[in-house]
C-alpha cells in the first residue's frame, strides 16, 4: 500500500488510504503489539475527527480500549506513552505535509517508534491479504484521557527567563500552538498561532524556505534577536538569526551541548544523523563527549540513543532527542532549551549569528535532491568513483553512504519517503566544495 512507509503510515488521505484502512489498522494493531490500551492523539487537521473515528472503532471492535488524549502535539503522545506505561500509542498526523495528507505515527512500549521493519509491515499484509476481521463478543471503550496537565508541568522544568531575547515564533497553524503560550506566555511575537488544519498561511515545513519567509520578515521589521519555526505536530523546530538568516538545523546540536556538556556537566554519548555537518561532531568533541553517527529518521534515531544510552541527539530535519524525554524528540523542548542558551549568550554581547559562525566550519552545499530512476546504480558510481584512489578517512555505509577525507566529506542516500536520491556536500572551503559537488552530479547525472 502507498501510504506504508519506512517510519509511519501517511499519504492522501482518500487517495492514498482510506478509513476502511484505517479501521482495519485500528483492529490489527492491539493484537501486533499485544496490549488491550491504545492512547490516540490527534492533530487539527481537518480530516483528523473521521481518521479518529475510524481509528477507535477498529480498536474497540478488537475487543481493546482507546484512551482519548485529544488534540495534542506528537512528543505529548510520545512521553505520555512512555510516562504512562502504554505499549501502544498512535499520533494522527502528517507532521509537515500539505493538508490533503494524513497519517498514523505508532510507537510501542516506552515509546519505541514502530517501523514498516518491525511491525507496520505485518498490518499491510494483513490489510493486503483481506485478513478475516473477527469482532471480540466484547468491545472495548473509549476513555477521555488527559495527559496535557502532566505534561505542561513536565515541560515548565525547562522554562527559563529570556525576557532580553526579542523573539519572532511562527506556529505555522500547527500543533505547537495549543501549548506554546502555557511557557512564554505573551512574550514572543507570535504570527499562526492559530490552529487550523488547512494551514492557510504556509505549508507547515519549515524546510521549504519560502515557508520560512514570513518569518524572516517579522524577525527583521521587528529587530528581534531570533526567530523560531514549527513544523505542523510540533516535533520539529528551526531557528533563524537576527538577520533573518535560516540556522541550518544540525547547528543547534551543537548549540545544545552548552546546556547538556556545560551547565550540567554531562559525559556521554551524543547522537547526530549521517548527514549531520563535521562542525557539529568537533564541536561536541571539545566538551569531552562522544558523537555516535546513525540513521535518518526517528524510527531509527529514538532507538538508538536508547541503545548508547546518549545524552541527547539530533538530526539535520530538525528532530532533537533527549534522555530526559524517553529518548524521544520534542519540538517544544527543544525550543525551550536553546531559547535558554542564546538568553545568556546575549547577556555576553554575543549575537545568535555570532554564535552560529563559531560552530561553523565548513561550506556546506545544503541538501540536494535529484529525481533519477537508478538510485542505487548512482550512488554505487559516486563511491566507487571517489574511493577507488583516495584516501578515505572514514567510511560509512548505513543510510547510503557517508564518506569522509582530510578536507570534505559527502552523504548521499536514498529518501525514505519521497523519489529523491539525496546528495549533502561539505569542504574546507567554497571553491572545494564547488569543484566536488561539479563531479559529483555530473555522475550522478548519467543515470536521470
Amino acid at each position: 500500500m502507498k501510504a506504508f512507509h519506512a517510519y509511519d503510515i501517511r499519504g492522501i488521505y482518500n487517495k492514498e488510504f482510506t478509513k476502511e484502512d484505517v479501521y482495519k489498522i485500528g483492529f490489527f494493531l492491539p493484537e501486533l503489539l499485544k496490549t488491550k490500551k491504545v492512547l490516540v492523539g490527534r492533530d487539527a487537521r481537518i480530516s483528523s475527527p473521521e481518521i479518529f473515528e475510524s481509528l477507535c472503532k477498529g480498536i474497540t471492535d478488537c475487543g481493546a480500549d482507546v484512551y482519548n488524549a485529544g488534540l495534542t502535539t506528537t512528543p505529548m503522545i510520545y512521553w505520555s506513552t512512555a510516562k504512562y506505561d502504554f505499549h501502544a500509542s498512535v499520533m494522527i498526523t502528517a507532521s509537515h505535509n500539505s493538508k490533503e495528507y494524513n497519517g498514523l505515527k505508532v510507537s510501542r512500549k516506552e515509546a519505541l517508534p514502530v517501523r514498516y521493519d518491525n511491525g507496520l509491515n505485518e498490518i499491510e499484509a494483513k490489510i493486503l491479504g483481506n485478513e478475516s476481521i473477527n469482532m471480540n463478543k466484547v468491545k472495548g471503550k473509549i476513555f477521555e484521557y488527559d495527559v496535557k496537565t502532566d505534561y505542561i508541568e513536565f515541560l515548565n522544568q525547562f522554562v527559563s527567563d529570556t525576557s532580553n531575547l526579542k523573539i519572532a515564533m511562527d506556529c505555522s497553524n500547527g500543533m505547537a500552538g495549543l501549548l506554546i503560550k502555557n511557557f512564554l506566555k505573551d512574550h514572543p511575537e507570535y504570527i499562526n498561532l492559530e490552529l487550523d488544519g488547512t494551514f492557510p498561511n504556509h505549508e507547515p515545513n519549515p524546510l521549504v524556505m519560502k515557508n520560512v519567509r514570513q518569518l524572516q520578515d517579522l524577525v527583521i521589521k521587528e529587530k528581534c534577536d531570533v526567530g523560531v519555526i514549527f513544523d505542523g505536530d510540533a516535533d520539529r523546530v528551526m531557528f533563524v538569526d537576527e538577520e533573518g538568516a535560516f540556522i541550518s538545523p544540525d547547528l543547534m546540536i551543537g548549540v545544545l551541548a552548552h546546556y547538556f556538556l556545560e551547565e550540567r556537566g554531562l559525559k556521554g554519548n551524543v547522537l547526530q544523523d549521517i548527514r549531520t555537518s563535521k562542525s557539529v561532531t568537533e564541536y561536541i568533541e571539545k566538551f569531552g563527549s562522544n558523537v555516535h553517527i546513525w540513521k535518518v529518521g526517528r524510527a531509527f534515531a529514538a532507538q538508538k540513543l536508547k541503545e548508547i544510552n546518549g545524552i541527547y541527539g539530533g538530526e539535520f530535519a530538525g528532530h532533537y532527542y533527549f534522555r530526559d524525554f524517553y529518548f524521544s524528540d520534542s519540538g517544544i523542548m527543544a525550543c525551550l532549551l536553546i531559547l535558554n542558551i542564546l538568553c545568556k549568550f546575549k547577556k555576553q554581547g554575543i549575537k545568535v549569528s555570532e554564535l552560529i559562525n563559531q560552530i561553523t566550519k565548513y561550506a556546506s552545499s545544503g541538501e540536494i535532491n535529484f529525481t533519477i530512476e537508478k538510485k542505487d546504480e548512482a550512488m554505487e558510481a559516486v563511491k566507487e568513483f571517489f574511493t577507488k584512489n583516495n584516501k578515505v578517512d572514514a567510511f560509512y555505509d548505513f543510510d547510503g553512504y557517508r564518506i569522509e577525507f582530510k578536507d570534505w566529506w559527502f552523504n548521499i542516500r536514498p529518501s525514505n519517503t519521497e523519489p529523491y536520491l539525496r546528495l549533502l556536500v561539505e569542504a574546507i572551503d567554497k571553491d572545494l566544495l564547488n569543484n566536488k559537488l561539479q563531479t559529483i552530479t555530473s555522475i550522478i547525472k548519467k543515470f536521470e
